[in-house]
């Protein structure tokens, strides 16, 4: 379409709503704005003539701005409650320095239409310019009480300061993302992003939710709202109270219950090794004969492990390590005297285990000599002597809990 045809017929350009469904209430919360344009008989979207970098930025927020003002005016005459969500690139919101946007606000702010409710979002590929200025911009708007979004969060992990030093409120993720990287790497980009979005205090939304994998990683992974076409597509009418497509109360009902299965079975895991070193017990004589105690304990850990080895409480590794390769345990002396205090969690783990007096099962990470996935189980012999015992990545895959 030429843009110079929409621009001109701002009459034929409507807003169109995307509904927000929060993690917590499962129900709506907000809707996204996005713009159609009556093209015949139908309704076409107006992603193309926003996308383009060819179409001056001028135009770009004529049009946003007719939307906009449709938009606000459709919650207040309709009485709908909630946030709005509206699209804006750096380059739009920095012209006229960002007023154009800010007075439209203000004058619907006096209508009864508050500027809390409105969730600005820019994407992650706008920090590649001028970010300065776009910071400086929504810290502005922040202080009349604007939310700030930041979209397609993670496609470049080379803006996280950035991101940190904006202090958005919303992460957006595309569930995309998900459907084309079910690798651990990102696992490991996600769980940052968690962590991210936790210290920053910012909630995650997960957006693109086509099928039910989707919407369930984004339960599991903290997201607080949910977006996409599996939940509700996009409709013009805000007075019609359609139901969501699936029953998300329902579905999370699944999750739970999933995991609470798989909890439990992860702690009859660690039970029952606890277990196997207590009948061992017996055997342990003190760190004079602390390889003949391993040597020992290997037949209880045979089928799960592939290393085990003894460290003080200070991190020194107090014995050989016993090594399985094939179908043998093989001992390996010259790791005796290494140090391992230096892991994150180690002397906080050991300083639990020596209160509480039980095993601890750690997360799953990649093991830096055979670059596989595994888990470290480790129980206090004494209050000075620690036990630790290497889950290999064959006995992870055969037991689901142990794998997630």
């Amino acid at each position: 379409m030429d843009p110079l045809e929409i621009v001109g017929n701002l009459h034929n350009t409507k807003p169109i709503y995307q509904p927000i469904i929060s993690a917590i209430r499962h129900t709506v919360i907000g809707y996204e704005v996005l713009g159609r344009y009556r093209n015949g008989d139908e309704w076409v979207s107006l992603g193309d003539f926003f996308l383009d970098s060819e179409v001056p930025e001028e135009f770009k927020v004529e049009v946003d701005q007719h939307l906009l003002k449709m938009a606000i005016k459709d919650m207040l005459d309709t009485n709908t409650e909630g946030y709005l969500f509206i699209n804006r690139n750096a380059k739009q919101l920095m012209v006229n320095d960002g007023e154009d946007l800010l007075q439209t606000l203000i004058s619907f702010e006096q209508k009864g239409f508050s500027m809390s409710r409105i969730v600005i979002e820019v994407t992650e590929h706008d920090f590649d310019e001028e970010f300065e200025n776009l910071n400086h911009l929504l810290l502005y708007y922040k202080t009349y009480g604007i939310q700030v979004a930041v979209d397609h969060v993670g496609a470049k992990s080379a803006n996280i300061d950035r991101i940190r030093q904006l202090e958005p409120h919303i992460l957006k993720i595309d569930t995309d993302i998900i459907r084309n990287h079910k690798s651990d790497g990102f696992q490991d980009i996600m769980h940052s992003l968690s962590m991210l979005a936790r210290r920053i205090g910012a909630a995650l939304l997960f957006e693109n939710i086509e099928d039910n994998f989707q919407l369930h990683f984004a339960w599991k992974h903290g997201g607080r709202y949910y977006q996409g076409y599996y939940l509700a597509k996009p409709g013009f009418d805000l007075t019609a109270k359609r139901p969501l497509s699936v029953n998300v109360t329902e579905k999370v009902s699944e999750y739970i219950r999933r995991e609470k299965r798989l909890v439990e079975e992860r702690v009859n895991h660690v039970l029952a090794w606890e277990q196997k070193v207590k009948n061992a017990i017996p055997n342990w004589h003190g760190p004079k004969k602390i390889d003949t105690f391993i040597e020992a304990l290997t037949a209880y850990f045979d089928e799960e492990s592939f290393r085990m080895f003894i460290c003080d409480s200070d991190g020194q590794q107090v014995s050989a390590n016993f090594r399985k390769r094939g179908k043998e345990w093989e001992i390996e002396p010259d790791k005796k005297g290494s140090n391992w205090a230096f892991r994150p969690y180690f002397l906080e783990n050991t300083m639990q285990m020596k209160t509480w007096n039980r095993g601890i099962l750690s997360d799953i990470y990649s093991d830096i000599e055979t670059r596989e996935m595994i888990r470290t189980f480790s129980y206090p012999l004494t209050d000075q002597y620690f036990l630790f015992i290497d889950i290999q990545y064959s006995f992870l895959y055969d037991n689901e809990s142990l794998l997630i």
